[in-house]
């Protein structure tokens, strides 16, 4: 239960801080950050749970974005780097990178919940 509303929390948590005009394009990683602190996890499962979320919101954005212009600024970008004009590859690399910086960020809160409760 914990492990499925830390996703969709992250999920949504990311997706409106990534559509809010004033926040840089890592904003949703005090998110994943909090969420950890919050929801208590194994580390493991808070690293997973910040994986997914966010490896679900920015590829669904990534590919809600590409699906609206006809993947035309996609595989121009994806001829920049080796994936061969692949927008499915680009719109897969950006959920992933996406995906391990909100675990990251997880598993970081996660750890400073064990360190906070082991200290008291």
């Amino acid at each position: 239960m914990k492990f499925s509303l830390s996703v969709i929390l992250t999920m949504l948590g990311g997706i409106g801080v990534s559509l809010w005009a004033y926040t840089p394009w890592w904003g949703f990683v005090p998110v994943a950050f909090v969420l950890a602190l919050i929801i208590h996890q194994v580390p493991a499962k808070a690293f997973a749970s910040g994986f997914l979320g966010m490896l679900l919101a920015w590829g669904g954005l990534s590919w809600w974005i590409d699906w609206q212009n006809t993947s035309l600024l996609s595989k121009q970008v994806a001829f920049l780097f080796p994936l061969q004009g692949s927008s499915a590859a680009l719109i897969l690399l950006t959920g992933i990178l996406g995906g391990i910086l909100s675990g990251v960020a997880a598993l970081a809160g996660s750890y400073l919940r064990v360190i906070k409760s082991k200290s008291e």
